[in-house]
């Protein structure tokens, strides 16, 4: 009964999210803006609940089901695949290198301003 309880509480956070998505006209997807209010009400709460707890486990126990469109999307295409194989690598390999430069560059940054230094006495 847990994990109906808390899988409704998933389904009426993402349906909250689609409304407010559609009300606002906002470029969001709706799962998005459901979890940031189901972040916001579990800060209020102070805890996560049993039924959300369970019904969010359990679904991760199942996350690898979540990689079988991305496999047959791989099996569908292999001809494209197989035909542009050094384009789509390069690019993977050059966005790879964008990324992790990128986010190093930021943590620096954020760095600066949220990391306090301290002295110590040698």
């Amino acid at each position: 009964m847990d994990f109906i309880i808390g899988f409704t509480l998933l389904l009426i956070f993402q349906l909250l999210g689609e409304a407010l998505v559609i009300l606002l006209d906002l470029p969001v997807s709706g799962p998005v803006v459901g979890i940031v209010l189901l972040l916001t009400a579990l800060i209020i709460k102070g805890s996560v609940g049993k039924p959300l707890n369970t019904a969010s486990t359990t679904l991760l126990g199942h996350l690898s089901i979540m990689f079988v469109p991305v496999s047959v999307g791989l099996m569908a295409h292999y001809e494209l695949l197989v035909n542009e194989w050094l384009p789509i690598t390069a690019t993977l390999i050059l966005s790879t290198i964008i990324m992790l430069a990128s986010t190093a560059l930021l943590m620096s940054f954020a760095s600066k301003f949220l990391v306090k230094e301290t002295k110590h006495d040698i």
